[in-house]
């Protein structure tokens, strides 16, 4: 299939994958043929792979890394989404001589620059933490052939753009370049126009378009009694799993504890939380210790667990985009899954962009939309309460980093760059 190499070929028969989908049918055969890539597809559709396998492919037959280098870097927004990467490339690398290391902020610089130091074949970074190793010369990337951007759109939604252009200028001018994403923006284009030279663009999926076998659907609740509505559906499938997403690290730490005290076993992941807490959160819900999984947008592109049928929108988030990579969470590779939202009256104009973005009315589940009178002056008292009628501060950053501004535009290529290299700018082909 697609020529890979047959060791990769065993990994996959191994691991039960039959058919490839449609982004990665698409998409292998232009990354074995050296080409930049730009693909669009919504989460759950295995992009991973789709970038992985080619990547495996071409190092295979690249040589040993040199010390404190990597031969291809792919950069990731959170440290889940870096964990759940590195651990699906690695259970194909184990019987490869290739080396895939992870590096994120939350855990300890030391170890990570010690694992650095003999080099690797693929490193999967947060942008911010791999900067400070950049910054300790733990690490070079003037070898670096292959670069992945993994859910670009939401670095650039993190703040993480300036991190990007440093990144970039420590590159080569001549590497390959994909870029993935589940949505597409202007500042995206822009992004792309910079770092990818004549790319091939390929699209599976209309962008804000959600997995098929979701059942969506909204419950109209006050803010007050969401917890106990929660509770209730909750106590429907007790035995499944659930992924509830907060709007805040403190709504989510407090709701957690909430259910815990109802006899519902719960845990929470958020910015606060540190990586080791993370990851034993995450263990105990994959092995279903944990039945509810309290979450902020951190958790939105970073979790793949395929028995997880239920995510609940307990606050609905202020980036419509946002909604579509939360319910992505389940229904993946193929199973079907539900995804309900509770929205307060001041939540409506953020539902409304929600079913804007993706063409489509949400059934009701429970309750009756909230009226225009009764949901502009709770908007409204709702933006006073957190901050002088400015949009609650977004939560979430799991880098360990302090976020920058975002930009209004990425900026145009400006041509070659100058001695020193490039920041943000397109490489010479």
């Amino acid at each position: 299939m697609f020529g890979l190499r047959p060791v990769l070929m065993t990994g996959l028969e191994a691991q039960g994958f039959g058919t490839p989908t449609p982004i990665q049918a698409r998409a292998i055969p232009v990354i074995m043929q050296g080409r930049d890539l730009l693909g669009l597809a919504q989460t759950g559709t295995g992009k991973t792979l789709a970038f992985g396998l080619p990547v495996m492919h071409a190092l295979l037959g690249a040589g040993r890394p040199e010390p404190k280098t990597t031969q291809a870097l792919i950069l990731a927004p959170t440290r889940e989404l870096v964990n759940q990467i590195a651990e699906t490339l690695n259970s194909f690398a184990q019987k490869t001589p290739l080396k895939v290391q992870r590096v994120v902020g939350g855990a300890g610089i030391g170890p990570q620059i010690q694992k650095l130091a003999k080099g690797c074949d693929i490193l999967v970074a947060t942008p911010g933490r791999l900067l400070d190793l950049l910054d300790r010369r733990a690490l070079s990337l003037n070898a670096t052939q292959m670069l992945v951007l993994d859910e670009a759109d939401q670095m650039l939604d993190l703040g993480f753009i300036h991190a990007l252009r440093k990144i970039a200028a420590l590159l080569p001018k001549e590497r390959q370049t994909l870029m993935f994403s589940a949505t597409m923006n202007k500042q995206m284009n822009e992004i792309a126009d910079a770092y990818l030279d004549r790319p091939e663009r390929i699209q599976v999926a209309a962008p804000g378009k959600p997995a098929d076998k979701i059942d969506q659907s909204v419950h109209f609740v006050p803010q007050g009694d969401k917890a106990r509505v929660l509770e209730g559906y909750l106590k429907q499938h007790p035995d499944d799993l659930a992924l509830v997403f907060s709007r805040t690290k403190h709504g989510a730490e407090k709701l957690m504890k909430l259910l815990n005290g109802w006899g519902i076993p719960a845990g929470s992941i958020h910015g606060n939380k540190s990586q080791g807490q993370r990851e034993r959160t995450l263990q105990g819900f994959r092995e279903g210790k944990i039945k509810v999984l309290v979450a902020t947008d951190v958790a939105a592109r970073g979790i793949d667990i395929p028995d997880m049928r239920h995510v609940y929108n307990f606050d609905l988030p202020e980036v419509p985009e946002n909604y579509v990579h939360r319910i992505g969470r389940t229904a993946r590779a193929g199973a079907s899954g539900r995804a309900l939202a509770f929205c307060a009256p001041a939540e409506m104009g953020d539902l409304r962009a929600i079913e804007r973005l993706m063409k489509i009315t949400l059934a009701v589940a429970g309750g009756a939309p909230w009226s225009d009178e009764l949901a502009g002056p709770a908007r409204t008292a709702a933006r006073k309460r957190n901050g002088g009628g400015q949009r609650p501060a977004r939560h979430g950053d799991s880098d360990g980093h302090a976020r920058k501004p975002r930009q209004k535009s990425f900026g145009k290529r400006q041509g070659p760059a100058k001695s020193g290299g490039r920041d943000g700018q397109r490489r010479s082909a």
